[in-house]
């Protein structure tokens, strides 16, 4: 059985309801960076298309930029999917953790 993003150790979850609330979760994965975990970061976005693509589209190049800005390696792999009715999630996760897990 394959695996799925849903299988991947997380260490924290953010529920955003607007783009406003992405920068704050931005700050908080990039502080945090992914070197050395053995985990990722889930962010839950309302099941909205247009709001959805905003948030996320801010989210993963938020990331990837702060983590040029901070020096760290930017070698974070990211998917989106349906979490449930109401929600799609972004799992963010460091290359070498979602190969270990076979994603």
């Amino acid at each position: 059985m394959e695996a799925h993003p849903r299988d991947v150790p997380i260490s924290k979850v953010f529920e955003l309801k607007n783009v406003a609330d992405a920068d704050e979760a931005v700050d908080e994965i990039v502080r945090t960076g992914f070197a050395g975990q053995d985990t990722g970061f889930r962010v839950l976005m309302p099941k909205d298309r247009s709001t959805a693509k905003r948030i996320g589209y801010r989210v993963t190049t938020g990331v990837s930029y702060g983590l040029r800005k901070k020096g760290d390696a930017r070698d974070v792999k990211y998917w989106t999917y349906h979490h449930d009715a109401e929600r799609y999630a972004i799992v963010l996760v460091d290359r070498a953790v979602a190969e270990r897990l076979g994603l």
